[in-house]
């Protein structure tokens, strides 16, 4: 699997990203990384609440016709999946026996 870290969305934006629900309530998430995986650009956020529970969102980072960085909630588990493991794969390296 070809995996490479890209920067696009922390340059863009900073470190933190404000996000906005369906009742217009903000909260701020961490970019932990972005990953590029056959073509797309995906992020991995996390906000305080979620940090304190171990749990992340994952995010398709996509462009609108202006060339703004947009991110997309994944709606296949399949892509979502591996999206995850990706991430858990560069987090946690599994180290080989020697």
């Amino acid at each position: 699997m070809s995996v490479k870290q890209t920067n696009e969305l922390r340059s863009s934006f900073g470190d933190d990203i404000i996000l906005f629900d369906e009742q217009d309530e903000s909260t701020v998430f961490r970019i932990l990384t972005e990953i590029l995986h056959e073509d797309r650009h995906y992020a991995v956020l996390q906000s305080e609440e979620m940090k304190k529970e171990g749990e992340v969102s994952v995010f398709r980072v996509s462009r609108d016709p202006e060339g703004t960085l947009e991110l997309e909630t994944i709606e296949d588990d399949e892509e979502w999946e591996t999206v995850s493991e990706l991430y858990d794969e560069l987090t946690f390296p599994e180290h080989d026996e020697p």
